[in-house]
């Protein structure tokens, strides 16, 4: 499985002027012409998913490793870099609204990719588990903003969003050939600037425990729940044979509102059968994920994971001027080297790029 996972930044003020803008979605599209060319439309997916890969990409394009708009500016050029024509990959959504639009998207970009609709339905149910999960599953204070989701023709994909928390933001990486379930460790490999004391990961494999519990609670009539939670029941009205007691808990608040219960009672009469179809239901938010982890460890002893799932470089300076102006005129260069070299290698004149070639060995290694 290849490494991905989160990466946390401190954001400070500043904009990508226009004209550095610019020259990062040709220097984009030169990074992906070669990828695509040199290896496959899914190797670049394996680097835009890696948390390490694309902090360099976007200190590349001309950040500096905590520059406000990292996520969204690289990924905002790489949008308008990608051909789905061309390279057979596409970007759907984005920051803030263009974020909700992903889905609609999708479905464009699938019919221009050639994708079958059930296909198509697949990559969507991917977006927006994706998202659900990281702002309702890994319950570490960070709100979604921005969600970006890239596809191939092949129907293979990837996710960077990110969310916000005070003054810092934190992304999440995602790749499908490593996500064998979207609730049980879908993404490996955490990079953090800011740890947090206190984080309940419920897709973490230590919480599979909570997961189990929690569907088999949805399933139970949420009726005998709510009367227990209302002082009603006693913990003798659950199954003795599967209630245990913990030696010692947190003491958390278990808050389900009026509209957590509705979802519940939706869950009761759909009956999911694992924790993936629980998530994906609407309306059912993280304070209701918290209330049924909770209560599945208050209850049946099954233990919550509450560690934060946590671990930068400069090519053509940083757009406020640190550690140097951007330099405009080897910016430029750099974007011809690229292309010069992608068209030389597409006439079989790789030997005259032999640093390049030496690039692409300390990459790859044996």
């Amino acid at each position: 499985m290849k490494r991905s996972g989160i990466a946390e930044l401190p954001l400070h003020s500043g904009k990508a002027p226009p004209w550095l803008f610019k020259r990062m979605v040709k220097l984009s599209r030169a990074v992906v012409d070669y990828i695509v060319f040199e290896y496959s439309e899914e190797e670049l997916l394996r680097r835009l998913a890696s948390p390490f890969w694309f902090q360099a990409f976007a200190c590349a394009l001309g950040f500096d490793w905590h520059s406000s708009g990292t996520t969204t500016t690289t990924t905002g050029a790489l949008k308008l870099a990608l051909s789905p024509e061309e390279h057979g990959i596409a970007l759907a959504g984005g920051k803030g609204k263009t974020s909700r639009r992903a889905p609609e998207e999708i479905a464009q970009l699938s019919e221009t990719l050639g994708l079958a609709s059930q296909r198509a339905e697949e990559l969507i149910r991917a977006s927006r588990l994706s998202a659900k999960v990281d702002n309702a599953c890994v319950q570490d204070g960070y709100t979604l903003y921005h969600h970006a989701f890239i596809f191939t023709q092949r129907g293979e994909w990837c996710v960077v969003q990110q969310g916000m928390h005070e003054r810092y933001a934190r992304r999440y990486h995602w790749l499908s050939e490593g996500v064998k379930s979207f609730t049980c460790e879908p993404h490996s490999g955490i990079a953090s600037e800011r740890r947090e004391q206190q984080v309940l990961n419920l897709v973490a494999k230590q919480s599979e425990e909570v997961r189990k519990a929690s569907v088999d609670l949805v399933k139970d009539n949420p009726l005998r729940l709510r009367k227990y939670l209302k002082g009603q029941l006693t913990l003798a009205d659950f199954s003795s044979s599967t209630l245990a007691m913990p030696a010692r808990h947190a003491v958390l608040r278990v808050d389900i509102s009026e509209k957590g219960w509705q979802a519940l009672a939706k869950a009761y009469e759909i009956q999911p059968s694992n924790y993936e179809e629980l998530v994906a239901l609407r309306g059912l938010g993280a304070k209701t994920l918290r209330a049924l982890a909770l209560l599945s460890e208050l209850l049946f002893g099954a233990e919550c994971d509450w560690q934060d799932p946590v671990k930068y470089s400069f090519a053509h300076g940083g757009k406020d001027g640190f550690p140097y102006p951007v330099d405009r005129e080897n910016y430029d260069r750099s974007i011809s080297l690229l292309k010069e070299a992608l068209e030389e290698a597409k006439l079989g004149k790789k030997e005259k790029y032999h640093a390049i070639a030496r690039l692409k060995d300390f990459l790859n290694p044996e």
